[in-house]
């Protein structure tokens, strides 16, 4: 089997770890034999909505996410969008989730319109959200850690990735944390998130090996470190909470 993974502004938006996830969703399909393919996108790289099955779209700072919300009008919003109506998977991270969505609204200035793959809404918020999460999920217990300061609200259309025991989550009012619809998920869990939660790496990893390959059972990885990190994250959070 081969994987195709877009890394999306790579170079604009990768703060907190967030490469990480690359690293850990690419390592965990070639210690299973399987070829992976990454290449990086930024402002003015054309989209191929058929070549790639697993697209990661990181955090930035308000700056950046104007360059990179001007770069996804027109062509390349539309080329993402076809691409997930097509089965490819995506995960986003704080500004990365707030572009997928309808729009962020920042305190001065206009709304940055993101390209819609989730509704969601976004606002800037007064209070900085900060520190070691814990969510309870549908993919079992995630740990990261979170860093801003907007506020997401979900619509009709998105379900919560999950809900948070530790941490601000989506806007600090309804205890949801990030949004998930049809094969997009997007969240707030920075630090990186997936490798300290290989469970949900290898699901995610699993979605994106069916776009070309229908279901797949993926050889068992000995998983002991990860878990180790994972278990010290959990522990850290809640001695810190």
């Amino acid at each position: 089997m081969k994987l195709e993974i877009a890394f999306l502004y790579h170079d604009l938006m990768n703060i907190y770890g967030d490469r990480g996830n690359i690293i850990t969703l690419s390592q965990r399909a070639r210690w299973r034999g399987i070829e992976t393919t990454v290449t990086e996108l930024s402002v003015g790289d054309p989209v191929d909505p058929d070549k790639y099955d697993f697209y990661f779209f990181g955090g930035g700072q308000d700056k950046e996410q104007y360059a990179v919300a001007d770069d996804l009008k027109g062509e390349k919003g539309a080329a993402l969008k076809e691409a997930a109506a097509k089965g490819a998977v995506f995960l986003a991270v704080c500004g990365g989730y707030q572009l997928l969505g309808h729009y962020y609204r920042p305190d001065n200035g206009p709304d940055l319109l993101g390209i819609g793959l989730l509704d969601v809404h976004t606002i800037a918020g007064n209070k900085r959200c900060i520190g070691n999460v814990i969510i309870q999920s549908e993919f079992g217990t995630l740990v990261a850690f979170e860093n801003h300061s907007g506020k997401t609200y979900l619509g009709p259309q998105a379900r919560p990735l999950g809900r948070s025991e530790i941490g601000y989550g989506n806007n600090a009012e309804d205890g949801n944390e990030g949004a998930i619809q049809n094969n997009v998920f997007g969240c707030y869990l920075h630090g990186s998130l997936l490798p300290k939660n290989p469970h949900f790496a290898d699901h995610l990893l699993k979605l994106a090996l069916q776009r070309r390959y229908g279901p797949v059972e993926l050889t068992p990885l000995d998983d002991t470190v990860e878990m180790a990190a994972h278990r010290a994250a959990l522990q850290r959070a809640r001695d810190t909470r």
